[in-house]
């Protein structure tokens, strides 16, 4: 061997070792050692020399891109031997969706390898850092890796969020309208029902915030919120109802006036009255909660009771009166009571007096 790059290490009559720097691709090939005996005795070794792959490229990247774009981004690698591994990733996730390809280069022992990755620009990949990892058994387990972050640009998000979600009359509520794009928004506009705002003195606007004092139910209506940059404009809508005052009453502020409907009559009235009045003191006390008035419906069937009282009662001192009617007459009549009809009963009460006459005559 006459290449300087090439020395005699070790030379014996069991050993003989040489050294080769500065390898390249040209070194290699098949090698062989012989010992000049008789008969002479020669080994036979086959070198490998592995490509390293440069450094990869990321091109096709131009910034910013709109929303919507396609976008195709090719990493790029030569020299490599055997053909080298291309791996993409997004923010540390691989993504496994790309094209590959391999070339072999003009000195028919590397490679140049591409890999193509294709996918539509969204406004989630904004500031997402896209890499490209080359993968060969020449880098020791240290691949070498390519980086493009990318610059979205893309339309306002628009949201309204409200401090107060059930407004009352005399409360404030204050709308804070949350605008996120690229470039940033500007200065958001307020507006209700598709006009201005009616009342500024109660309606004042800061920046990105609607704060309304001493709500009225003139203040209902639609408000949209709108925001633009270069790249357009969103908008978005918060419809706005306020409520009456709500008012929680006591259940015994209703009592008094269940309790005149008590009318002592009779006994069986007192009792019918005091035990309506029992169950409506055991009822459930949120049950009354927030009502504004007596429940006219539990007046009135306390009334109605009453009055079947009343007239149950009326009825059954007729029918006593009716069947003792007459017990204060006279004697005269005597003996007709148990008579089966009419006629024998006359006769019995004719019979009676006469026995009665001649009674009276036999003591004259």
């Amino acid at each position: 061997l006459r290449d300087n790059r090439i020395e005699l290490v070790r030379a014996s009559w069991h050993e003989l070792s040489i050294s080769v720097s500065d390898v390249s691709l040209s070194d290699e090939g098949q090698y062989t050692c012989s010992l000049f005996t008789m008969p002479v005795k020669t080994s036979k070794a086959f070198l490998t020399v592995l490509g390293v792959p440069e450094k990869p490229q990321i091109t096709g990247f131009t910034s910013p891109v709109m929303e919507g774009e396609r976008m195709q981004l090719t990493c790029k690698t030569s020299g490599s031997k055997p053909a080298a591994d291309i791996r993409w990733f997004k923010n540390d996730k691989e993504v496994k969706d790309v094209k590959y390809l391999k070339e072999e280069d003009a000195n028919r022992k590397t490679f140049t390898v591409s890999s193509t990755l294709d996918f539509l620009a969204d406004r989630n990949d904004d500031g997402a850092v896209v890499s490209c990892r080359v993968d060969h058994e020449s880098l020791n387990s240290t691949p070498q890796i390519a980086m493009q972050v990318l610059e979205i640009h893309y339309t306002p998000l628009v949201k309204i969020i409200s401090s107060n979600s059930w407004p009352e009359e005399g409360q404030s509520i204050i709308l804070t309208c949350e605008s996120k794009g690229k470039p940033v928004p500007e200065p958001v506009l307020w507006t209700k029902d598709g006009g201005e705002l009616p009342d500024p003195e109660r309606m004042v606007v800061n920046g990105r915030v609607l704060s309304i004092s001493f709500l009225n139910k003139t203040d209902n209506g639609t408000y949209r919120c709108e925001a633009k940059n270069p790249i357009g404009r969103n908008s978005t809508e918060y419809v706005l109802i306020v409520h009456d005052v709500f008012n929680t009453l006591l259940p015994t502020t209703v009592i008094p006036s269940l309790t005149t409907a008590t009318v002592p009559t009779t006994v069986a009235l007192t009792a019918s009255t005091t035990t309506s009045a029992t169950a409506i003191s055991t009822r459930d006390p949120n049950a009354l909660t927030g009502q504004t008035g007596p429940d006219h419906a539990l007046i009135g069937g306390i009334v109605a009771v009453v009055v079947f009282v009343t007239l149950c009662s009326i009825i059954l001192l007729g029918r006593y009166l009716a069947r003792h009617k007459g017990t204060y007459l006279t004697n005269e009549a005597k003996g007709a009571e148990d008579a089966p009809d009419a006629d024998t009963a006359i006769i019995n009460a004719e019979g009676s007096q006469v026995n009665a006459e001649e009674k009276k005559e036999y003591f004259i």
